[in-house]
Parts: C-alpha cells; structure tokens; sequence
C-alpha cells in the first residue's frame, strides 16, 4: 500500500527521476512552456515552484542551491535575472498546467505546463479586446433595454400633447354654446 507516499516515481529510479526533472526544468526556464504528460507535468511542478521561489532572493547560496537542482549555469542566470523579477510579487502559483488532447501513438494523457507571467493569451490585454467584440445578432438586453424606454418616453411625449389637445377643443366647445 502506498499511505502518505506523495511522489510519483514515474516508473524510474530516483537518479533517473532526478536527471529527468532536473532537465524538464531547465527546458521550462529556458522555453517558458513545455508540452509533456500530465504525469510528468504535475511532477514538474513540486518540483520547479520551490526553485523559482528560492530564485526570489539572489544570493549566493540561493544560487548554489539551485544550481544544484539545475546544473545548467545559463538556466540559473535566466531564472535569476528574468524570471525571478518577473515573479517577485507572486506569492505562489508560478505555473499553469494545461490538459491538451491524448497523445496518438500510446493514448497517454499530455500536457502543457508554462509560466504563468510569460503567458500572453491570458493576459490583460486580450481581456480589453474582448470587450469590442460584436456580435452577428441582435442587440443584447442590457444595451436594448436603455433605448427601448427612451423610445417609450418619446412615443409618450408625442402622444400626450395630441390627446391634450384634442381633448381641450371638445371640452371647450359646450362651454361656448
């Protein structure tokens, strides 16, 4: 039985497992997304989060510690120089891991994981031009809605006048005979 056991081992050795997260790793650092199984992806993510948050404070020992999880002195300057400002006000959470289709050749479920900051189909700008869209048809509710009264308060103006004075005519016409 597997009680309390948390790591995915993968189906390899620890040394193999090791190798293995470690260059996924420095892949996602460098690419800033990778597509890879959903097995893989999830146990990428225990593993790259504590780095990119030990890359939060750049000191010597940060440097040494995550040097030796990557092993890749290129990879270490770009998460400390790029990354680390990119991430600095996030409290957690540096990933994002996105289900795609199942791969055709084994079925195996895949996976895209990326960081969260350098992703631009979520960003901020892709919200304020959803707001321009059009629609093929009609008027929504909320935007009819206005113009529908104010049509309704036009009507009646137009109307009210007419009945008045219609109205006033045969009301005074018996008081004049």
């Amino acid at each position: 039985m597997r009680h309390g056991k948390k790591v995915n081992h993968l189906g390899r050795t620890a040394s193999h497992r090791k190798a293995m997260l470690a260059n996924m790793a420095s892949s996602l650092i460098l690419h800033k997304r990778i597509t890879t199984t959903l097995a893989k992806a999830k146990a990428l993510r225990t593993y790259v989060e504590p780095i990119i948050t030990k890359s939060k404070s750049d000191t010597t020992h940060s440097r040494r510690t995550v040097f030796a999880y990557l092993q890749d002195k290129e990879v270490v300057t770009i998460l400390f120089r790029e990354i680390a400002e990119k991430v600095a006000n996030r409290p957690g959470g540096y990933t994002r891991i996105i289900k795609l289709n199942n791969r055709l050749g084994d079925n195996a479920e895949m996976a895209l994981i990326e960081l969260v900051d350098y992703n631009t189909v979520y960003g901020k700008d892709v919200e304020a031009k959803e707001e321009k869209k059009t629609t093929r048809r009609g008027r929504s509710k909320a935007t009819a809605a206005p113009k529908a009264a104010e049509a309704k308060a036009e009507v009646a103006e137009e109307t009210a006048p007419e009945v008045a004075t219609e109205e006033a005519p045969a009301t005074e016409a018996p008081k004049g005979e």
